[in-house]
Order: structure tokens, then sequence, then C-alpha cells
């Protein structure tokens, strides 16, 4: 059963649909976003392989880090480029696989959910202006859509699969996003 939902795709995002996704359980409704942060291979931006990555295209011969992550079947909903450019993987109904072994306030699986959102960086870098305009206006539209989401609900990776992911890393600012949230939705 999908949710009723406003908008499934954004429509200021550029569409590239991945397979990588299926139904969320059956009641389960958006109570949470993770941030992530991404570079394919690490350090370089602007390229097409995080849009392998997700769409299972991509060369493990293309770079030495590509071979032990070809093969796996990840996706995110939403990837925010360094220079703000959206891309929008899964619709916002179903479940992308952004989380894995996750748990967030003593619920497990959080892919089932959240809406998982990249962004297009390292962990000890910081992220850019863009960035965090269009992270902002995103949120605010997930906000204003999902009932069950709160501001509070907006986590990092690392937050909820501590020992096992670092990102968005100390180069995700929490306290400037949240103030630019909060002034947005003032």
């Amino acid at each position: 059963m999908k949710p009723d939902l406003t908008v499934d795709q954004l429509p200021d995002a550029r569409q590239v649909a991945s397979p990588n996704c299926d139904e969320r359980p059956a009641g389960c409704d958006v109570e949470l976003v993770v941030i992530h942060g991404i570079s394919l291979p690490p350090g370089n931006y602007g390229g097409p392989e995080i849009d392998q990555l997700f769409t299972n295209c991509l060369d493990p011969n293309a770079h030495p880090y590509f071979a032990e992550m070809a093969h796996l079947k990840v996706s995110s909903h939403l990837l925010i480029r360094r220079d703000g450019e959206l891309v929008q993987y899964v619709p916002l109904s179903m479940r992308a696989w952004h989380a894995g072994e996750s748990c967030y306030s003593e619920r497990v699986a959080c892919n089932d959910f959240s809406v998982g959102i990249e962004l297009e960086g390292q962990d000890e870098e910081p992220y850019t202006g863009a960035q965090y305009d269009r992270l902002v206006d995103v949120v605010s539209r997930l906000l204003a859509q999902f009932p069950a989401l709160t501001p509070e609900a907006i986590t990092g990776h690392s937050d909820i699969s501590p020992g096992r992911k670092t990102d968005p890393g100390p180069g995700f600012d929490w306290d400037r996003f949240r103030a630019l949230l909060a002034a947005a939705r003032a």
C-alpha cells in the first residue's frame, strides 16, 4: 500500500530511475530524513559515477575503488550536487536502499520510514552554500508533505549506523543547517 502523497517526484529534480528500491512496508509513513555524504571516486565531484552506482552501471574496472563497490545494490531518494543540482533516483513513496543496517530511536530498518538525501562531498570537506540552500528547500517541502516528519527527525547516516558509517561527517555544519531550516520555516 502506497502512502497518499502530494508529490512523489520533485518537479525540479533531474530524474534518474534506480532499480534499487521496493515498496515501503504497509503502514510505514515517512518519519525520518537521513543525510548522507558521497563522492565517487572519493574526492571527485561532478562525474556520472553516483548515477552509475545507483543504477547498477558502475564499471568496476574504471577506478580501483569501484572494484569493492560495483556489486552493491544501493540507492538514495535524492542527491544534492556541489552546485545545488537536485537529482531524484527513487519516488518518495518507495523505499530506497540507503541506510543499510540502522537504528533510530530504538527502531531498526530505517529505510522503511525514511527519505535518504545524499550530499556530494566528503566527511572532512565543508559542504557548499548551494547544497545547504537546496537541502533546506527540500527538507522544508518534505516537512510540509509528511505530517509524521518533524525537524528533530533529521539525522546523519553516522547517527543511525554508528561504528559502521561516518557520513556526512564533520564537514556538515548541523548548526548552520538547523538555523537555515528554522529561518525558512518561520
